[in-house]
């Protein structure tokens, strides 16, 4: 499987909203993009921009999908990664991971870390993230709430600069409330 990135140009403005608008999207915000939405986004500079830059996943010619980064200014930048429904389940989702995670920290050698967050039953992202040496570092209760009315559990990861170097993964102490004592607030 041939795939390639490429930087969104502001000249894919309507691809892209078709792109948003014409899937849907289990994993995120909200399922459903609204076309009118999709533009606002792409007026306020949250696919390119000093602080963003997005990029199309060509499989084949095709675009597949699409990575979102976000607060390049910092040393700690987000991601949003999308594929389209016909696209998932082939390892696209991985392969996107291993990119963006080199060409930020080839790009930007401020960047420490980088974060990403998903649902708890996104099951093929928090694969994603394992094999690409991401830590599992947060897990928020109750925090995302999905189309069908229910909340689930968001899950947050993230790889260290100097553990992508040694490809290592270290991980948090999840036990370090042991050394607060048992004393009261």
């Amino acid at each position: 499987m041939e795939i390639a990135y490429e930087r969104f140009e502001s000249a894919d403005a309507e691809e892209l909203v078709g792109f948003l608008s014409g899937d849907t999207w289990p994993f995120h915000g909200s399922d459903v993009v609204d076309p009118a939405e999709a533009r606002r986004w792409i007026g306020e500079g949250r696919y390119d921009g000093r602080d963003n830059r997005a990029f199309w996943i060509t499989v084949a010619g095709e675009r597949a999908g699409l990575v979102r980064l976000m607060d390049l200014c910092d040393d700690t930048p987000l991601f949003d990664l999308r594929i389209r429904s016909e696209h998932r389940g082939r390892g696209l989702g991985w392969q996107a991971l291993t990119w963006l995670t080199r060409y930020v920290f080839t790009e930007f050698p401020r960047v420490r870390r980088i974060e990403g967050t998903t649902r708890q039953d996104n099951a093929a992202m928090r694969r994603a993230f394992r094999r690409c040496g991401y830590a599992k570092e947060a897990h928020y209760r109750d925090a995302w709430p999905a189309a069908d009315g229910t909340v689930r559990d968001a899950v947050g990861y993230a790889i260290l600069r100097r553990d992508w170097l040694s490809g290592s993964t270290t991980v948090p102490d999840w036990n370090d409330e042991r050394v607060l004592g048992s004393g009261g607030v």
